[in-house]
């Protein structure tokens, strides 16, 4: 094994939500390191300006990169909609892979009728980007943006079934996806929302439900496969957790992202 292939994946969020795209990441690729790095100080990132969200990703990419990572998973879409390109300039060597392309890439794969509907935050919906990546792999789709704030704050309460998250999600959902021009596709793109994929499978049984975690997963191992990055054995990987506050609320969020325990005394906390 070369010395690059034996360095850890980094892998950014704004937050706690990036976990489903650890969790996706170590269920394809376990015997691969993991540093997460969530900017708990400064979430969440879809509310703010396309400005800001770009100076944090690099600040807090840069630290990743500082402990030596062999590439940089953006797990945040927000970021990923507004950074992935002055990353990717920053750290021109390093494999960059964002949430967007594999998620919009497989939701245009995945809709029968080409009627899509991405469910995201205010910040990644202004950017634009999702839609701009399913129509250049599918150029007759029908795009569909739909801001959904609550399901984050309902995502970190634990909130993922029963009464209360299925008002919400009908809510949101129910106008689009009933009638004859009903949207047949429904592309997560917010990384709490995987946590609530079950909860949209049981409601919209006929609409293809794509999580963008799932598919970064498998971009980042046809990525290092092509580039002979993989860590070779069966062993699995260390798994770092770095958070910029509170990490006490990190260790109890992250038990509706992830099936195993991360504990406080786990998480490192960190100064940006």
């Amino acid at each position: 094994m070369n010395d690059i292939a034996a360095l850890p994946i980094g892998i950014f969020d704004s937050g706690v939500g990036g976990l489903t795209v650890l969790k996706a990441v170590r269920e394809r690729l376990p015997q691969e390191s993991l540093i997460y790095l969530g900017d708990t100080a400064r979430l969440p990132y879809g509310t703010k300006s396309a400005q800001t969200v770009a100076a944090y990703a690099l600040e807090a990419s840069r630290r990743l990169v500082s402990y030596g990572i062999k590439a940089l998973l953006v797990a945040d879409n927000t970021s990923s909609a507004h950074a992935l390109e002055a990353l990717r300039a920053e750290f021109p060597g390093l494999p960059v892979i964002g949430v967007v392309e594999p998620g919009a890439t497989a939701a245009a794969a995945a809709s029968a009728r080409g009627r899509i509907v991405v469910a995201a935050t205010e910040s990644t919906v202004q950017a634009g980007t999702y839609p701009r990546a399913i129509l250049h792999s599918r150029p007759n789709a029908q795009v569909t943006q739909l801001p959904c704030p609550l399901f984050v704050a309902m995502v970190e309460e634990g909130l993922v079934e029963g009464d209360i998250a299925e008002q919400i999600a009908h809510h949101y959902l129910d106008s689009l996806f009933s009638g004859a021009e009903a949207a047949d596709c429904l592309l997560l793109g917010c990384t709490h929302f995987p946590a609530l994929a079950p909860l949209f499978r049981r409601l919209l049984p006929e609409v293809a439900v794509v999580d963008s975690a799932s598919t970064t997963a498998m971009v980042l191992e046809d990525l290092l496969s092509l580039r002979r990055l993989r860590t070779p054995g069966r062993e699995p990987g260390a798994v770092r957790y770095l958070a910029t506050d509170a990490p006490e609320r990190f260790a109890r969020v992250a038990r509706v992202f992830v099936p195993w325990t991360i504990a406080e005394r786990d998480i490192e906390g960190i100064d940006l």
